[in-house]
């Protein structure tokens, strides 16, 4: 016979032959010119073959000189599926109609997202984009070509050295690189540095300036640690004070910590919602009634459709409510000392600044009462302990 594709458009059908002489049959078709195929005797003890439907009619004289009856089991090829189609149109231009959708979706640019800004914000970006008619909703065919686009951009905004846009699937990226330029110092007037809080010094460095206090001394809040002040008599300059120092503050706290602890915990019992995303909006499609719990946690999953790499507008929201009680846990003394002690380092690290380090700590009272443990906590931390004073307020002195 021809290549299967032909035999796919013209048609096929499996023809079993009973009664008759089913072997003469097949010889007088085969003089005839018939093109059978897959020739085989079934296990019902019926001869069974393949033949086009031009030929299937063309078999009938031969059915007749021979005795024979033929059966047909089995149809395939185009003309048989046109059949099919012709009774399902609603099905299949209900497929037509969605690829035809997905196609004119996946057409549309439906986010814009812009990378690698600073300074220039979104707006700014997002309305130079769209005189160049790059925005949302817009159709990929409209836009100009990708290098034209970058250009005409670079020009609109004056900030940018380059700016690349790409297409992945219904998302456009902007990426930006902005121009850069150098730091400004800022124009500060002559200051000294003074200590910020009492404390002992451990470490000086003047990076301008004349350091006044050496390391282990104790200053005052308010002492001038590094002077703008240089030099002296005829020579002498102001200068803006710079340099780092260091030193020990003690910070005391005083520590209420409870025995008893409240702790959240699942019962297991929820309720699921699910929603349908279309176009940013959420429709709810099941789960519907009131929420059965009086305490709860909701967790909600959003999940975009996809088409190869192009994410399209509709989607599935899942929304699960969680029921959740409150149990009360008992501490050991221990276990309250130290979760009031990380509460108060937590406080101390927060009043120090980032920078500071706990070199010690103190515990200078301890006692239990009315489910409580008290304490008065000393901790002995390193931190920055310098401020800004300008040289106008020390002129008095």
């Amino acid at each position: 016979m021809d290549g299967q594709w032909l035999q796919w458009v013209r048609g096929v059908v499996t023809v079993q032959v009973r009664g008759g002489e089913p072997e003469r049959l097949v010889n007088r078709a085969l003089e005839g010119g018939l093109q059978l195929a897959s020739i085989l005797w079934t296990s019902g003890g019926k001869l069974q073959f393949e033949l086009s439907v031009d030929d299937y009619f063309k078999l009938r004289k031969h059915l007749k000189e021979t005795g024979c009856r033929a059966h047909v089991t089995k149809r395939k090829g185009l003309p048989f599926w046109l059949v099919k189609v012709e009774k399902r149109k609603l099905f299949v231009t209900g497929i037509a109609l969605f690829f035809a959708g997905v196609y004119l979706l996946s057409s549309l640019v439906w986010t814009i997202e812009v990378k690698g800004n600073v300074k220039l914000t979104e707006e700014q970006i997002f309305a130079a984009a769209k005189q160049e008619g790059l925005f949302p909703m817009q159709w990929s065919f409209r836009l100009q070509d990708a290098d034209v686009l970058s250009k005409k951009l670079v020009t609109k905004l004056p900030g940018a050295t380059w700016i690349g846009v790409e297409k992945k699937g219904a998302k456009v990226i902007i990426q930006v690189v902005e121009t850069t330029e150098p730091e400004r110092e800022n124009l500060n007037n002559p200051r000294h540095l003074v200590a910020s809080v009492d404390a002992v010094v451990t470490q000086i460095y003047a990076e301008k300036g004349r350091a006044v206090v050496k390391k282990n001394m104790k200053v005052k809040q308010g002492q001038t640690l590094i002077s703008g002040t240089i030099g002296g008599g005829a020579y002498t300059q102001t200068v803006v004070a710079k340099g780092e120092v260091r030193g020990l503050v003690w910070y005391e706290f005083d520590i209420a910590s409870p025995l008893t602890q409240q702790v959240k915990a699942y019962t297991g019992e929820k309720k699921t919602k699910w929603y349908a995303m279309i176009g940013g909006r959420a429709l709810q499609v099941s789960g519907f009634g009131k929420n059965p719990f009086d305490s709860f946690e909701t967790v909600v999953y959003e999940e975009q459709a996809a088409w190869r790499q192009w994410k399209l507008p509709f989607g599935r929201l899942k929304k699960t409510t969680m029921e959740v009680r409150t149990d009360e846990r008992n501490l050991t003394e221990e276990e309250a000392k130290s979760a009031g002690m990380q509460r108060a380092k937590a406080d101390a690290m927060l009043q120090a600044g980032p920078d500071a380090v706990i070199r010690n700590e103190i515990v200078l009272h301890e006692k239990t009462d009315n489910g409580k443990v008290y304490m008065k906590v000393l901790f002995e931390v390193e931190q920055s302990i310098v401020k800004e004073m300008p040289l106008v307020q020390m002129q008095g002195e």
